[in-house]
């Protein structure tokens, strides 16, 4: 039980999840499995199966694009978001740069979940509009 509050308490830090009520919280930490990788463990492969939303409680992932290291993320950050919600292969590779834990929702179950939590669905979006920002600076 130790565990489920932790996560409930790491959850509640997180900008994602920063609008819920506490039992909205322990309702979020129900609906999503927990996951850990070790260093060096490829979570997702771009062009591959293996679509999931994933949102990191503790260490530090690697996106990857063709081989160049587009971004790090780390505790309360997520991923998978792009394949979850459009039901396509991974666009790119993700790897655990340290010991990774996540909190895991399979894609079968995220539009229902984003419908349920439209706060969380809001911040996602801007999150989204962020990278894509982001992205295109880095073209510029």
């Amino acid at each position: 039980m130790s565990e489920q509050i932790e996560v409930i308490d790491s959850l509640a830090g997180m900008t994602l999840f920063a609008d819920l009520t506490p039992p909205q919280l322990e309702a979020v930490a129900h609906t999503f499995d927990e996951d850990f990788f070790d260093e060096g463990i490829r979570i997702l492969r771009k062009g591959f199966a293996g679509s999931g939303f994933y949102v990191i409680i503790e260490g530090e992932a690697a996106v990857n694009l063709d081989g160049k290291q587009i971004a790090t993320l780390s505790r309360g950050d997520f991923f998978g978001d792009i394949s979850a919600l459009l039901g396509e292969l991974p666009t790119a590779d993700v790897t655990a740069t340290r010991p990774l834990r996540c909190a895991v929702l399979s894609a079968d179950e995220l539009d229902r979940f984003l419908l349920a939590y439209p706060t969380v669905a809001l911040r996602m979006l801007k999150a989204l509009a962020r990278r894509m920002r982001n992205q295109n600076t880095w073209r510029n």
